[in-house]
């Protein structure tokens, strides 16, 4: 019989302020779906899901009650958080690494980080680390541990020989995703999700992914798992999953998680046909780019399919900085494209990167200028973050100090030497909201002199709040200007 296997990946919401403060939990899909593939080799599967956790200790109760052979963290590469590389989940890794090991456990571990830094694993029990798209590997490097067989020639893993860190090969991407099983939902607990969402948003999302890989050269961007392929699973295939997760588990609502969702002609056309014709009913949200977005019908298509919200990678209101980055968008396309969202009833959300290196004041106030103009629904902040494996970091390599990760996603420090101090892009990430969330008030108490009965009471929340952000963005607008007078560091 087969070694049991005890899957758990590391990133714990509770370690990254910011993003427990949103309550948008998500399960492991990757992980999940690496169960499924294990299973169907006819591995006995359990899972310790440290999405909700408190702390990584709490493994010891999981290796205690299942006893498995083999510990398996295999992180969701799904979850874009999982690429940064957060020193909080690192450590989490790192400790439920040692606890396998002193279980007497066989530790493997797929994740970015230990793609990118497999030594240092290494050095907390980690017996062997998957590099790069994992199911086909992690199936074969546990059947030929299972058989005692030698693994030397196995593509895609990274071990220890003779205190020697060896890579074998590297392994092709699976191209054809359809033959992938259907994630092992049933090993998650959906109702400690369900209830987090229901209790903060009124409704329940899950997520899926539809395709894998991006094409595209954003020069800042790491691909450690799923490279700069595209590879995509058919229309139908996706629906069937949906089917099944709408039948046994109810949510109101998808994220598709994908870098790139509907990147394949004709491929968001067949989804929207296939959701119509099949009468279903539900909500989801995307992320996209603003030229993609400008193509044939394709907005039309993701409203009547469902779409809610789009997330569109902006990035920048300056045209320089955009093609410093290779983004391969122009400004007026982002314009463009927020239109037409809005025109079709899709709520339209912005990411935005500061910090970008030869970034002025100038493009910064661009930024700004573009968000107030056009209003987006959501916006999202962070800083330029250099990722091994980008161009951008073998840019600003000879930079990096000690510091060469984010404790957690609101962390924003700059690891490089940037025009300004962290202090100033911690101070602007807070002032780009607060001029948001005013121009949000101004546009929402316009509406109350207009027609004051038909305001809701989120239109009415969002116009009081506008006397809150008037002095709050006065005083910060004052404190930016000290600090982008000072010299920058790397703190």
């Amino acid at each position: 019989m087969n070694g049991k296997i005890l899957f758990t990946h590391s990133y714990f919401y509770k370690f990254d302020r910011k993003q427990w403060q949103f309550k948008q939990p998500y399960p492991p899909l990757a992980t999940i779906l690496a169960a499924a593939v294990m299973r169907e080799s006819n591995f006995p599967v359990a899972l310790f899901d440290t999405a909700l956790r408190d702390s990584a200790s709490e493994i010891i109760s999981a290796i205690e009650l299942h006893k498995p052979e083999y510990l398996v963290i295999y992180d969701d590469g799904f979850n874009y958080l999982t690429k940064m590389c957060l020193t909080n989940m690192r450590e989490a890794a790192f400790m439920m690494a040692r606890l396998g090991k002193e279980s007497g456990c066989t530790v493997i571990v797929s994740s970015s980080d230990a793609a990118d830094h497999y030594d240092k694993y290494f050095d907390h029990g980690v017996d062997y680390v998957v590099r790069g798209e994992g199911e086909e590997t992690l199936r074969e490097l546990l059947v030929a541990l299972d058989a005692k067989q030698n693994v030397t020639q196995l593509s895609g893993i990274a071990y220890r020989k003779n205190n020697e860190a060896i890579v074998t090969a590297t392994r092709p991407v699976i191209r054809e995703l359809d033959t992938l099983p259907l994630p092992a939902w049933d090993l998650i607990d959906i109702e400690s999700y369900r209830r987090i969402w229901l209790k903060h948003h009124g409704y329940f999302s899950l997520n899926i992914a539809t395709t894998r890989g991006c094409p595209y050269k954003c020069n800042w961007c790491a691909k450690p798992i799923y490279g700069n392929r595209y590879n995509s699973r058919s229309p139908k295939h996706v629906i069937n999953e949906i089917e099944f997760l709408l039948q046994n588990y109810r949510p109101d609502h998808f994220w598709m998680c994908d870098d790139i969702f509907g990147l394949k002609p004709g491929w968001v056309q067949q989804f929207r046909d296939l959701v119509l014709s099949k009468q279903l009913q539900f909500k989801y949200k995307i992320q996209s780019r603003a030229d993609l977005l400008l193509e044939e019908d394709t907005v039309e298509a993701l409203a009547r399919s469902g779409a809610e919200t789009i997330w569109v990678g902006a990035e920048s209101g300056s045209q320089k900085i955009l093609d410093a980055m290779d983004k391969g968008t122009t400004v007026q396309q982002i314009r463009d494209a927020t239109h037409l969202m809005k025109q079709k009833g899709i709520k339209v959300a912005f990411f935005l990167q500061f910090g970008y290196t030869g970034e002025t004041q100038e493009d910064i106030d661009a930024t700004l200028a573009m968000v107030l103009q056009l209003m987006p629904d959501e916006v999202g902040i962070s800083v330029s973050y250099p990722l091994p494996g980008t161009k951008f970091y073998d840019k600003v390599k000879a930079q990096l100090r000690e510091k060469q990760n984010w404790s957690d996603s609101n962390d924003l420090a700059m690891m490089f030497q940037s025009t300004f101090s962290s202090e100033y892009y911690r101070e602007l990430h807070r002032y780009v909201h607060s001029m948001y969330r005013k121009r949000k008030g101004y546009i929402s108490l316009k509406k109350l002199f207009r027609n004051p009965l038909r305001l809701n009471y989120k239109d009415l929340r969002a116009g009081l709040a506008t006397f809150y952000y008037i002095p709050t963005s006065f005083a910060q607008r004052q404190k930016l200007k000290e600090l982008g007078v000072t010299r920058p560091d790397l703190n």
